[in-house]
């Protein structure tokens, strides 16, 4: 009989540990922020033990093995995919990746980081992680194959894979204590978390996809649909001004709330000697860190839109929205979108007659790295453009018009100033602003300089909307301004959904909007009502029209929606 080197035994056993060892840090593989320490080295994966099992229970080369072995390997490397998407979407979003609803978001990423750092770097970054994912699934079969050829004679192999059994049926055991679908009268040794990360995701998978149905028939009923008269009793501009990132952090955390209270006393006192009157309160965003698109669709449709694939289903819905609703009611219906620069078809979708994206503002200043042009710019066109636009046969009817703001967007580098409102131009007087201070990937190393910037950012946003607000004259539009989501999680330090808003105009028409419950002034009570963002679209509607069903069922059906 020929006997094995030991050499040879020796490199056997060392590939076999090597080979288990990667199967145990994949395994572990954290999907939130919070889960990365060295303490998460120290799980013991319930996971390991079957699978180990099983690959040298199974007839050492056969097509079944190769089969085994490639599902396994699949599944794998698909879940690690997944808890990477999670632990991104955790960062950024507080919440975590929804594979049926948030895969459009994998564009938006990569348009965000070109943006941000270039296009070079945003190829290069989807480039290794795409080479990553391939390495891991190279290495996964690997490992797999070294376990599998580990041979054993019949009985050990069928107490192995009866082993396998015992081990994977208290894995499953484990998985569905944890997802409380039962009590087991011990804790187990360790925790099968990459198989309950691949059973939620199936379940959260068939969730959204029923609710995805319930969804598409709360869309069709809509109290608003052949409603009229609409806007009769409002005689000037509606703009509804959406300011990004700015959530309740920026009144209750102790390091924004003492500059951000200040800016709105400021301009509470500023907008009250022109006349003005304000009212503000809180509101749920459906979105929190990003996805500002979802609190437009929100406020437009009346419905609450927490998700891709929400937005993707309303507008296949027919739902109308209040700029659809206000164009059907002889209203110029407009959008101010400086950050689309891409084609927007779904802007025609939710109702805009006139979209003015970046392209069409006319700004030849340069860009604040991912935000295409300071908010004070965007204003000033909107002025030009759609307001005071004699030209436009549109002007002569009243506008409601979406403004999204986007200085206060991350990277929160470098944050413009305020200049003359008669200087702003085509916008090249920011170009040295444009240019000032560290590049985001310097800032972006210190988190303590990340919400330095943030606040810096907002602040500009708040004093730059409510100072043009102060300038509007004797036909000053009716505004509603209010916050678009809450920034990331680790910017923010507040994991609420909460925005401000504010309306602001003549009294008359801020008085007609009492029964909202929002107090007086441009600083909502700490303790006030927060509702649900989609209410606006039909609080709206019901306070400034003699048609309708009234707020009461419009407020009703906005909380079915949800």
């Amino acid at each position: 009989m020929t006997r094995e080197p030991p050499c040879s035994r020796t490199g056997r056993i060392t590939a076999a540990f090597g080979a288990a060892a990667l199967l145990h840090l994949v395994l572990i593989q954290p999907n939130h922020p919070a889960a990365m320490t060295w303490g998460a080295l120290a799980v013991f994966p319930l996971e390991l033990p079957a699978i180990l099992l099983a690959l040298v229970a199974l007839p050492r080369g056969s097509r079944a093995t190769l089969a085994v072995r490639a599902a396994l390997v699949g599944a794998l490397t698909v879940i690690a995919a997944l808890k990477l998407a999670d632990f991104m979407s955790f960062t950024a979003l507080s919440r975590g990746f929804n594979p049926v609803a948030d895969a459009a978001l994998v564009s938006a990423a990569f348009r965000l980081t070109a943006g941000s750092l270039g296009l070079l770097a945003a190829v290069a970054a989807t480039a290794g992680l795409l080479l990553a994912i391939a390495a891991l699934a190279t290495a996964l079969w690997w490992a797999t194959g070294v376990w599998a050829r580990l041979s054993l004679p019949r009985l050990p192999a069928l107490a192995a894979g009866a082993a396998a059994f015992a081990a994977a049926s208290v894995a499953t055991a484990e998985i569905g204590d944890a997802m409380g679908r039962w009590r087991l009268p011990v804790e187990p040794p360790g925790a099968a978390f990459t198989a309950r990360v691949g059973v939620e995701r199936i379940v959260m998978a068939r969730e959204t996809l029923a609710d995805l149905r319930a969804f598409a028939a709360a869309a069709r009923e809509d109290p608003y649909a052949e409603a009229a008269p609409l806007f009769d009793r409002l005689d000037r501009d509606l703009l509804v001004i959406f300011v990004e990132s700015y959530g309740r952090a920026s009144l209750d955390t102790p390091l924004y709330a003492p500059r951000t209270r200040a800016t709105l006393n400021a301009a509470e006192r500023a907008l009250a000697e022109q006349g003005l009157a304000m009212r503000s309160g809180w509101l749920s965003a459906p979105t929190r860190g990003g996805q500002s698109w979802l609190s437009h669709a929100t406020l437009a449709t009346g419905l609450r839109i927490d998700g891709q694939t929400r937005y993707s289903a309303v507008l296949a819905s027919g739902r109308r929205t209040l700029y659809d609703l206000a164009a059907r009611s002889g209203r110029h219906a407009a959008a101010v979108m400086p950050a689309i620069t891409l084609e927007w078809p779904e802007g025609i979708v939710l109702g805009f007659e006139t979209i003015l994206a970046a392209d069409d503002l006319g700004y030849a200043g340069l860009p604040f790295n991912w935000v295409t042009m300071p908010d004070q710019y965007t204003l000033s066109a909107l002025d030009r453009l759609l307001r005071d636009n004699d030209a436009d046969p549109a002007a002569d009817r009243p506008l409601v018009a979406q403004v999204a703001l986007v200085s206060s967007h991350a990277p929160w580098v470098p944050v413009p100033e305020l200049v003359p409102w008669d200087e702003v131009g085509d916008g090249r007087i920011f170009d040295a602003m444009a240019q000032a201070g560290d590049p985001p990937d310097v800032v972006w190393r210190d988190r303590d300089r990340v919400r330095a910037q943030y606040g810096e950012a907002v602040d500009y946003a708040l004093r730059t909307v409510f100072d043009w607000a102060a300038r509007q004259g004797d036909a000053p539009p009716l505004l509603l301004v209010l916050g678009d989501h809450q920034a990331a999680p680790f910017v923010a330090l507040d994991d609420r959904p909460d925005v401000p808003a504010h309306l602001i105009g003549p009294p008359d028409l801020v008085a007609a909007a009492a029964a909202w419950g929002w107090g007086e002034g441009l600083v909502p009570a700490p303790d006030g009502t927060v509702d649900g963002m989609e209410v606006m679209r039909d609080r709206l509607l019901a306070t400034w029209s003699s048609g309708g069903p009234g707020a009461t069922r419009s407020a009703a059906v906005g909380e079915a929606a949800r």
